[in-house]
Formats: C-alpha cells, structure tokens, sequence
C-alpha cells in the first residue's frame, strides 16, 4: 500500500506549479545512517512535523526528522495554499464537543491562522500569503445552508471576522454568474504552500533540529524508549510524533490507520494573465471555495495565474487525464477564461476521517500522532503540533480536548476502501446536482 500510494503521488507531482516556482536549497537533508539520540523523533517533513521540531526546539528539546522523501513532498507542498480559521465539518466538532468545547477547538483553529502569519513573519518566509477566504454558494439550499453555518460560527464559535455577500453584490466580488451569495472571512486567506513548508525546513534547521531525507520509516519499537527505525538508521529517543498522514505507510498501527482514507485531489494553474485580467477575476483576491461536499475551489497566485482546484477521487488518476474537465469546470465559472491555456496541473492525496474532524491521538504515552486534516491542514497543522509538544512537556489540556473526538474505521480492508469511497463520493456528486 504504502509503496503504492508514494509512486502514485510521485507521478502526481510531476507537473506542479509549486515544484516549479521554488528553488530548493543546494545541501539536501542527508539519508539517516547509522544510530543517533534525541529527545523527540518526528515522522514526516510537513507543516506538522516541521512545526512539531520548531515546537520541540524552544522547549530545548533535541529533535531528528525523517521523511520518507523530502521536506514538503506530500500534502503540505501540494495543496489550494487555503489558510483557513475552523474544521471541514464544524457541526461535527459542536456534536461531540459540545458548544463550549466547539468554541474552545474554534479559538484554537483561529489561533492556528495566527501562528501561520507570525512564522511568516518571525523566519523571513517568503510564501505570498494573501488574506481574505471567501465561501460562495452555488444553489438557493447552500444558500441556507451557509448563512446557517455563519451564524453559529460568529454566535456560538466565536468567529468574529465574518461577513454576509448577498447574490447582487457576488458580480462585483468574482466576474462570475454562478454564485448566489457568499461569506466573506478577513482572517483566513492563502500562500504558496510550498514556500511556506521549505520556510519552515529552514527554520527547523536553524534552530537545531536534524532532518533526514529518503529515510522512510520500516517500523516503531515501541517502550519506554522507542527506538525508529529505518533501512539504514535508528532513532532512539523518549517521545515519537507521527504526522506522515495519507502516505505513512504502515508504521502506525492498522487500528489508527484506517481512520483515514487518501483522497486524491487534483490543481490546474494556467498560463500567466497579466495583473490587470487576473485583477478583473476576483477583487481583492481572497481566496474562493464552493460549499459543495465536492467543491471547487480558486484563487489567482502572485504571478498572475488562476489556480483552480478539486474533482476528488480516491483512484489517484493522472493529473493529465483530469485535466480538461477541471479546466472545463474553470471555464463553467469563469468563460472570458475559455483562451487561456493551461500551463501546469498536479495532484496529491489529502488524508480525510470519516467525520471530517482530526484525529489526535497516543498510541503509547510516549507515542503521538496526528491525521486526518481533511483539506484544513495549512493553519490546523501547526496549531496541532503545538499541542502534542506541550502534552509531551507535561501540559495535556489542549490534546485531551482534540482527543476527545471519536473516529471509526473505514469500511473494509485497504483492497475494499477505495470501491466503497467512490461509491460514497458518486452519491454526494449526485446530491450537488439536486
């Protein structure tokens, strides 16, 4: 499975825009040899488990990385770049938190859009970041449904930053007709994901973690020191912070991670427009997301390019093969884009629950994981990282609050998840038609 997914999101990334828009730095982390110490070994070299070592570092605990490939190549070097305040399923989080536990999850997912900002801004990150979100509406029902979901957010969660766009106003926001009407979100906003992930690398690195490349982990000898270990190295260290998400393989045990499911989501960015014509697309630009369950979601990048997402499968297609019907879907939305030619698309797997609410959990006292994002992972990843490392360092409020959430398993083996996750995915399709 593992080998499997890796080769797929590898052919996944083979076009994306964010690849080819950065430079990475000449000295590549190095493959873990050998056995070294640390206080915390963390799994994964994304935006969880490289905030997780920047978390470990200013509590002067020693930290080692590894990563089965390299710093971002997973979801946080992939993604919409969305920076976004709250959860992909909000009434979920209130049904088994209660309202008072809601709120308290929501400040922290507020908090989470903060941290991202004052990294950005502490380490010198040059990601682009962009503020303002904005939900729209396709159908008179997500109408209703979204002024509903704004009013609990701003009564009951506490999400003060919101504001109401009716249908005559939407034309002025997006040079669009298929919108009804929308919610504006000052906090929230969007980046170039992969900037920030190699903005956090090099923070991790000068702070003093150790981060290793091409060191995918084989197995966790679990006990009162774990020992991590993998084809040409071991860790040996107190606490493991697992946060390798929809391509971890299998070090985490069967029950935890069948939990989540690798969904693929697929990002076309077109041809550089010009600041005027892309400035004519969406004013201001925020960045823009139906409120379908199988959304599409777009926003107009530093150089000018519209970015436009979604067509979720779990099958992993190529982006290639998918291409044109985002395009076409681009084209549905905005048709003065119908010359424009797309310049790159890519892909990857986003790791999502069954409730769509995170999954924080121990395996062990010593053992931590995080997963299960489900599209919110760019603000909630860092904010997650800080509670594992203050639960390691004796301050478990905010974990044992996370891990309140219950989860179930995906239905059948790993053979039998993919047909059965279509088969849900074409039932919510057929509902956003109705």
């Amino acid at each position: 499975m593992a080998n499997t997914l890796d080769s797929r999101a590898d052919a996944l990334a083979r076009h994306s825009y964010y690849e080819a828009s950065v430079t990475r730095p000449a000295a590549a982390d190095p493959p873990l040899e050998g056995m070294v110490d640390a206080d915390v070994c963390v799994i994964g070299a994304g935006y969880a488990g490289l905030s997780a070592a920047i978390e470990c570092r200013e509590r002067g605990l020693s930290v080692v990385v590894l990563d089965a490939h390299r710093p971002g190549w997973g979801a946080s070097g992939r993604n919409g770049g969305q920076t976004l305040a709250g959860f992909a399923k909000d009434e979920e989080i209130e049904r088994q938190l209660g309202t008072q536990g809601a709120h308290a999850a929501w400040a922290m997912s507020i908090a989470g859009v903060a941290l991202v900002k004052a990294r950005i801004a502490r380490y010198g990150i040059d990601c682009d970041f962009t503020p303002g979100y904005m939900t729209v509406a396709t159908k008179p029902r997500r109408v209703e449904d979204l002024r509903r979901w704004m009013e609990a957010a701003q009564s009951r969660w506490g999400h003060a930053h919101l504001s109401w766009i009716d249908g005559k106003d939407m034309p002025s926001r997006i040079a669009s007709e298929r919108y009804l009407a929308g919610v504006h979100d000052a906090l929230s906003g969007h980046l170039h994901p992969l900037k920030y992930c190699l903005g956090l690398a090099d923070a991790a690195r000068r702070a003093g973690a150790r981060l290793f490349a091409h060191s995918a982990v084989r197995d966790v000898v679990r006990g009162a020191k774990p020992v991590v270990k993998t084809d040409r190295g071991e860790v040996r260290c107190r606490f493991v912070i697992a946060c390798g998400n929809a391509t971890i393989g299998d070090v985490l045990p069967s029950e935890v991670a069948a939990r989540i499911a690798p969904i693929a989501s697929y990002i076309v960015a077109t041809e550089p427009l010009g600041q005027a014509r892309a400035d004519a697309l969406i004013s201001k630009r925020p960045a823009v997301c139906d409120n379908n369950f199988l959304l599409d979601y777009f926003r107009v990048s530093a150089d000018h390019r519209v970015l436009f997402g979604g067509r979720a499968n779990s099958a992993g297609a190529s982006p290639a093969a998918l291409s044109e019907q985002i395009r076409k879907r681009m084209v549905r939305v905005f048709p003065q884009l119908a010359d424009v030619r797309i310049a790159h698309a890519w892909g990857g797997f986003v790791d999502v629950t069954r409730n769509r609410a995170p999954d924080f959990g121990a395996i062990d006292s010593n053992y931590y994981y995080v997963q299960g994002f489900s599209g919110h992972g760019v603000a909630l990843t860092g904010m997650a990282a800080q509670v594992l490392v203050k639960a390691i360092s004796g301050d478990t409020a905010s974990f044992d609050l996370f891990a309140r959430l219950q989860h179930t398993r995906f239905p059948g083996r790993q053979t039998w998840r993919r047909p059965a996750l279509e088969i849900g995915m074409l039932y919510h399709r057929v509902l956003d038609l109705l």
